[in-house]
């Protein structure tokens, strides 16, 4: 550190202004893309959550209506309580299946862990809308492979549509089909670092792969487990596309999630003030939840 100092210090008066204009550019490019693409958004959906703005002409400010009238809003409720019921659907099973995937995929033993590795990962590439029409197909009432294949053993065609909690469970399915692959690249990274020498030393102490997954690969992890918690919960908190494309928030209105209602009240209802409202709303619970993640993991690495 002392001789990088001295260095920058001798250098020429032209070689040190690039040391500092350099990373000002660059720290100015991010400074200017997150005001425009956050900050300013951010802001004037503030603005306009306490205004009866329609999307044209001119708006009066209602201070504290839109909200009020959020409270007593029962479509606003149900949102609300099935966006939370798919997030706790979603994130144990992501994190199950992803967590499965990447110790399988590194065990020594495993044969065609390569392949394993880019098949995984595929969905993960694959757009929202595209995954939501595949598992369609898959469990289509009438056309789907799945209700077929009943059938053809002599079973009845199960309502994956027409039931609302069947129907949820076919998007947490989708959804964390496809986000297995983003969760399990992390979880393969976060393994390969615990060191082999834990391993070994629990085997001469007789410890078995289940023992050792336990004791050493959990708490190993335990800080990439909270990140895919984090991401995957405010992932599932915002989710829309994979709904929109597998049953549009089905049967009726059924499973329309926070995002969608916002959208319908915004854009098809031309509320945006009070979509905005909602909108806000969404923000502070998501705020509250990283927020509590975060306590809970410095916590547990202060143990």
């Amino acid at each position: 550190m002392t001789k990088r100092a001295s260095d920058v210090s001798a250098s020429p008066p032209r070689r040190r202004s690039k040391y500092i204009l350099a990373p000002l550019v660059l720290i100015a490019a991010n400074v200017v893309l997150f005001s425009l693409f956050f900050v300013w958004p951010a802001v004037l959906g503030l603005i306009y959550s306490f205004t009866n703005y329609t999307g044209v002409g001119v708006f009066q400010f209602v201070g504290l209506d839109n909200y009020h009238h959020l409270v007593g809003d029962s479509t606003f409720y149900d949102a609300l309580t099935r966006t939370l019921l798919y997030a706790v659907l979603f994130v144990p099973l992501n994190f199950g299946l992803s967590l499965l995937a990447a110790n399988l995929v590194v065990n020594k033993h495993a044969k065609g862990a390569s392949v394993a590795r880019v098949v995984f990962f595929i969905p993960w590439l694959l757009s929202p809308i595209v995954v939501g029409v595949l598992w369609r197909w898959l469990f289509g009432e009438n056309f789907g492979l799945v209700n077929y294949l009943i059938e053809q053993f002599g079973g009845s065609a199960v309502p994956w549509q027409s039931n609302a909690d069947l129907s949820l469970i076919v998007v947490v399915m989708a959804a964390s089909w496809a986000w297995t692959g983003f969760s399990m690249l992390l979880f393969i990274a976060a393994i390969k670092n615990v060191p082999v020498s834990y391993y070994e030393a629990a085997a001469l102490d007789g410890a078995g792969p289940w023992r050792q997954f336990i004791s050493i690969t959990l708490p190993s992890i335990a800080p990439t487990s909270f990140i895919v918690i984090l991401l995957n919960t405010i992932n599932a908190m915002k989710e829309y596309p994979v709904f929109v494309a597998l049953n549009n928030g089905g049967p009726g209105t059924s499973n329309n999630l926070l995002v969608q209602y916002i959208y319908e009240t915004g854009f098809k209802r031309g509320q945006i003030g009070y979509a905005s409202a909602a909108s806000f709303v969404l923000m502070l619970i998501l705020m509250a939840v990283a927020i509590i993640q975060l306590i809970v993991n410095r916590r547990v690495e202060n143990r």
